[in-house]
């Protein structure tokens, strides 16, 4: 991928408005004004994206993984210790109906969540290349602003030197 023809592509998109006719300060100031930040705060998600996160975010938490062992031994001591006519005996299909149930549901909701992370990476990355891309314009513009001080100052010294 060529990095100018993304800079310039986003150059083109940042100035869309602006005329043929306006000065480099004025679009320097056109892109001053305009936001390049994103901000995820202010996008809205499904309540199934929301679910998704929510429960990729329990299910990988010691917390979950405490209470499903204690569970889980509960489940097992209370149908093979316990109970005189239990109601999933020793080989525990019932429970291993139920593991495989929490995984096949489980599984993807982590895998949507794991996509919506992803997608907040793409746009956080795409974020910070066009804020370090606007950076660079105005610090470009300022170093050829520099430059042009520093020539009218030379001009200037000369000048007061022809006079003395």
């Amino acid at each position: 991928m060529n990095p100018n023809a993304n800079k310039n592509e986003f150059i083109s998109k940042i100035l869309e408005d602006v005329q043929d006719d306006l000065k480099d300060e004025e679009v320097i100031h056109l892109l001053l004004e305009k936001k390049v930040a994103y901000n995820p705060k202010k996008v809205k998600y499904t309540f199934g994206q929301k679910a998704a996160d929510k429960l990729a975010n329990y299910a990988g938490s010691w917390g979950f993984v405490s209470i499903f062992c204690a569970i889980l031994i509960i489940w097992m001591c209370v149908n093979a210790l316990l109970l005189t006519k239990p109601f999933d005996p020793f080989p525990f299909i019932l429970l291993n109906l139920v593991l495989s149930c929490v995984a096949a549901i489980q599984a993807p909701l982590i895998m949507m969540s794991q996509n919506r992370q992803e997608q907040k990476d793409r746009m956080r990355a795409e974020n910070d290349y066009k804020v370090n891309l606007k950076t660079e314009i105005i610090i470009e513009d300022l170093h050829n602003k520099i430059d042009q001080l520093i020539e009218n100052q030379e001009k200037i010294l000369k000048h007061i030197e022809v006079k003395k």
